[in-house]
Order: structure tokens, then sequence, then C-alpha cells
């Protein structure tokens, strides 16, 4: 089902970039394999027109594109160019390079698939109040992490301030200092006494 939704996402994708399909085609009758662990693992081949193919062989595909579960939030948010930094590519160099490239440089264009349920007019302002709305979000994270960090070191001291950091070091090798010496204050009582 997921393996489905993945091709068929990406096949909708690569119709969109007539350059991607082309940087595929040397490799048609490949094969690869999409691993979000520990979730699943999705098996492709690339077709003989450019695009992804399901696949199912006993051997082990030439590629594998291993990502985890846990970074899938980042492909959400920062879009694919971002989350391929945290994909480790194993297998042959070439297929590797052409999909880590592709998979990387990939875009939606969201606008073009809406003007055909909607139209141009109502897609265009459709597409530009959904980046507003994001780029608004981000900029309400973004006030509200420095909120939280101001609180935790202004206000309820829970945090060092940058600022900071320098004394506290130089406190925190003082008290080690200090205890080393009463460490030894104490053995030679403990000889002594």
């Amino acid at each position: 089902m997921l393996s489905s939704i993945f091709l068929s996402a990406a096949n909708h994708l690569l119709s969109q970039s007539g350059w991607a399909r082309t940087r595929l085609l040397p490799h048609a009758g490949r094969t690869a394999r999409l691993a979000v662990t520990p979730l699943l693992e999705i098996d492709f081949s690339i077709s003989t027109e450019g695009y992804l193919a399901a696949w199912v062989g006993e051997s082990e595909p030439e590629v594998s594109l291993v990502l985890a579960a846990a970074d899938l939030p980042k492909l959400l948010v920062d879009g694919l160019e971002t989350a391929m930094r945290h994909v480790r590519i194993e297998g042959n160099a070439e297929l590797a390079d052409a999909l880590g490239f592709v998979f990387r440089h990939l875009r939606w264009d969201a606008e073009e698939d809406l003007s055909r349920l909607l139209g141009d007019i109502a897609a265009h302002r459709l597409v530009e109040g959904g980046k507003q709305l994001l780029g608004e979000g981000r900029r309400s994270v973004e006030r509200a992490g420095g909120n939280v960090a101001e609180y935790l070191t202004e206000e309820a001291p829970l945090l060092v301030p940058c600022s900071a950091l320098p004394t506290v070091a130089q406190d925190i090798v003082a008290l080690r200092d200090a205890l080393g010496r009463l460490d030894k204050r104490i053995s030679r009582l403990e000889q002594g006494g």
C-alpha cells in the first residue's frame, strides 16, 4: 500500500520534471530500495521511460537509501533537499548519485496541479496563501522558541545564559580543584589519625 503511494507520488513529480527522467534513463532496469527504518522498505526499479516501477526480486537491490523514521518530520517541514542530507546512500555509485540528485531537486508544482482543478487564479492565490501561512507558522515557532529560552535563562534560571558560560566554567574548575585539595586533606588526616 505505502509502496504504491510512494511510487505514484514520485512518478507524478517525475512527470512534471523531464530533466529528472532524463537523469534516470541511463539507469533503466537498475534496482533500489528506500528504507525508512524501522517502518518500511520500498523496492523499486527504473523504467525505460525514467519513471519508478515496483520491483520484487530475490537479490539485494543495487542501491539502498536509508532514512531514519525520526527524520521524517524534516522531510515534511524542510522539503526533500534538507531531508536528503540525512539519508544514508549505499551501493552502486552512479545510480546512487543519480537517485540522490533527483530526490534532492524534485519539487512539487502544487500550483500547476491545483490549476487543473480550480483554475489558474484560484490556484495561484491558494498557493501564495499557503506559503504565507507556512512562513508565519515558522516565525511563530521561532519566536516561541526564543521566548522559552529567555524564560529558562532569565525568569526561571534552569539554563545558563551563553554570556555566563565562561564564568560558570571557571567556577566549576575552581570547585573541582577545591574538592581535590579537600580529598587530599581528608586522606592525610585518615592516615595520620
